[in-house]
């Protein structure tokens, strides 16, 4: 399993924000998929005991269903990014209705909105990215938690979380339903463990 984002990816797509320069230990994690009752609301705890701060890359239909998360997920001082209204592969979907998806997403948002954009499954067209670089800073991530994966354990999920991580690292994880169970294990110890090292966990600017 690939934690750390090869180079060569980050080379081919440029323009595409991979990781955030810093001199300081600082680590940038980012949430994708909700809000979600339950498994977003445990992040958010989770998130609370150890003053850490993230980016929630929200579809937009979980923000219609579930608007009084999202709600806790702005009140606890977090920052919301686009991320589809209906989780679309940019790879299978034609220009133009992924661009009206990302703006349907957007109503939702609302106010709260970051210009932070994170493409579903990390699949994106170039010409998705150029039409919609205007308007927002498409997010990547240097380390990649994996914490979707059925045939991964936790703990190799939180070990190569922590292997990958570098200071100016863009962390993903998921609150996901799929995902519950195995970030109730990996977030608390991979916060733990970075905290004690001295890391601070902050927005990406």
């Amino acid at each position: 399993m690939i934690h750390k984002t090869p180079r060569v990816l980050k080379w081919f797509y440029p323009s595409l924000v991979w990781n955030i320069s810093t001199a300081e230990k600082n680590i940038y994690l980012t949430f994708d998929d909700g809000p979600i009752p339950e498994v977003t609301d445990f992040v958010l705890a989770t998130l609370a005991e150890y003053n850490a701060k993230a980016v929630f890359f929200c579809v937009g239909d979980n923000i219609r269903k579930h608007p009084e998360v999202f709600e806790r997920v702005v009140q606890a001082g977090h920052k919301v990014g686009n991320h589809t209204h209906n989780h679309l592969k940019g790879w299978n979907t034609e220009d133009q209705p992924y661009l009206d998806n990302v703006a349907e997403c957007e109503v939702f948002i609302g106010v709260h909105t970051s210009n932070l954009f994170r493409p579903p499954y990390g699949r994106i067209k170039r010409s998705q990215i150029k039409a919609l670089k205007p308007q927002y800073k498409i997010v990547m991530w240097d380390v990649l938690s994996a914490d979707y994966e059925k045939f991964l354990s936790k703990e190799s999920c939180l070990e190569g979380s922590i292997k990958a991580t570098r200071p100016g690292s863009i962390v993903l994880f998921h609150d996901h339903l799929k995902t519950y169970e195995k970030i109730q294990y990996v977030l608390p110890r991979y916060l733990a463990h970075f905290s004690k090292l001295g890391y601070r966990f902050e927005l990406i600017p």
